[in-house]
């Protein structure tokens, strides 16, 4: 299986800190498995990357807050699947006792490098 993080990524530019994105879609429904809500959470991180002119590919940094651990071997074929191919941005797995949403299962925070204008 390809490596859903890479170990270390270089940027060079202005860095956008993305806050947590949690899998709530803008229409206030959640997916109700680990793979649905990853990637409910590319879709909400896509729209806040886009209002900065940046996209997934802009990625360097990616902090995974799992409420169980046990639910990575869903995780890593939908961040596969939703992160651009190329460089992976690098990563940090953290699990947690819970969230602001007993529904939610994951939530991820990013750090993008910005295009140079």
């Amino acid at each position: 299986m390809a490596k859903a993080y890479s170990d270390a990524r270089v940027a060079d530019g202005p860095l956008l800190f993305v806050s947590g994105q949690t899998p709530q879609a803008p229409d206030g429904g959640i997916p109700g498995d680990i793979t649905g809500q990853t990637r409910q959470i590319f879709q909400n991180m896509e729209a806040v990357l886009a209002t900065h002119g940046a996209d997934l590919t802009h990625l360097v940094k990616l902090t995974y807050y799992l409420r169980h651990v046990a639910d990575l071997d869903g995780l890593r074929p939908a961040l596969i699947d939703c992160l651009p191919d190329g460089p992976r941005p690098a990563g940090t797995l953290v699990e947690v006792n819970g969230f602001v949403d007993p529904r939610f299962l994951v939530e991820i925070d990013a750090v993008a490098c910005l295009p140079r204008r």
